[in-house]
Parts: C-alpha cells; structure tokens; sequence
C-alpha cells in the first residue's frame, strides 16, 4: 500500500492534483511550496482564487469570460461586427488575440462535440450562435476550433448547419508548424499542408 501525507497536506496535494495539466508530483511540489512560502505569498493565491469566483462570469452575448457583461469585446464599437469566430473555450479568445490580425467577434462554444465523454451538439453554445446570426449582419463564421478528432467532428457539424443559413463559413488555415521536421508531422497536418499549398 502506498504511503500517503497526513491530513491537510495530502487534502492540498489531492485538490491540485484534481487541476487540469498538474500531475501528483507537480501537486506535491505546489503544496510543498504553498507550505514553505511566506503567508502574504499563501494568502494572495486564496485572495486571488475567491475573488475570480466571485468576480469573473461569462458575457451573455460570446460565451467569454468577463468581470461585466457584455466583455469588452462585444461592447468595442470599433470591432467588426460582420465576422464571428467561433472557438472552443475562452483561453482560445486571447489566443486569436495574441495574433493581432483579428478585429472581428467571438462566439465561444464550451468545448467540442466528442461522444466519448457524452457531449453533444446540445451541450455546447450552438443554439446562441445561430441566435446571433439571425441579425443579418452577420457574413462571415470563422471555425477555429482544435485541430484534433473532436474539433474537427465540430467543425464538420458546425460547416453544414451554417451553410444552409447563406453566411460564408472559413476555416483557419493549417498545416506545417514552422521549424518541424516532415517526418514528425501526422498524415492528417501533412494531407492539409499539400492540400492548402500556394504559390512559391
């Protein structure tokens, strides 16, 4: 049987370890550290985890996430309002951000159609999504989903509900990241690559 900590320190180690990306090393070394750290250091992660529960919400129009709906987004009167990019999760948000190139909306799903774990197309912000393309001002959905089984099974089920509508979808671009080896891409990367190639 394997030995485990006592009481508070194993309950710590269990909570982190319950994290998504902290295995139970990485939860043993958190809570060693929260257990050796100064107590300003231990009370501004408390501080700081109760205030984003009481605080942060997601906005009534996308779906990301927000001190006051609707976000800072929605509410950009200099954003364009005739393109929608539709993510899987909020931290998908900032990744389009990050990139500078995107002045359009959002519309954040709540993950991805994957039967494996029982979510369905009703499980996720579909049904708002059409709801705001009802508008007519709408021309353009991007799908920005995960480029894995899940993401594409989405963007397959999102591509044929749209089109009918008489929006333009797109997809982003994919294939080769910069840097890689050939050998180490997937069939799947490598088949996108050839398919979306251009002019040299």
């Amino acid at each position: 049987m394997a030995l485990a900590y006592d009481g508070a320190i194993q309950r710590l180690i269990d909570a982190f370890n319950r994290l998504p990306g902290i295995g139970p090393k990485g939860a043993q070394r958190i809570a060693f550290h929260l257990l050796s750290a100064p107590d300003e250091e231990a009370n501004e992660l408390v501080e700081a985890i109760e205030e984003v529960k009481a605080k942060v919400r997601f906005c009534d129009i996308c779906g990301n996430v927000c001190e006051s709906s609707p976000c800072p987004v929605c509410a950009d009167p200099r954003r364009d309002h005739t393109i929608i990019c539709v993510v899987e999760e909020p931290k998908d948000v900032m990744s389009v951000e990050r990139t500078r190139e995107y002045r359009g909306l959002y519309h954040v799903l709540g993950g991805a159609i994957n039967p494996m774990a029982n979510v369905g197309p009703e499980d996720l912000s579909i049904a708002k999504l059409l709801d705001r393309l009802k508008t007519n001002e709408v021309q353009e959905v991007i799908l920005a989903l995960d480029p894995n089984i899940e993401g594409e099974a989405t963007t397959t089920y999102l591509s044929r509900l749209l089109t009918p509508v008489g929006i333009k979808v797109t997809r982003l671009a994919s294939g080769l990241p910069v840097g890689s080896d050939l050998e180490y891409a997937d069939e799947i990367t490598l088949g996108r690559a050839l398919a979306g190639r251009r002019e040299a």
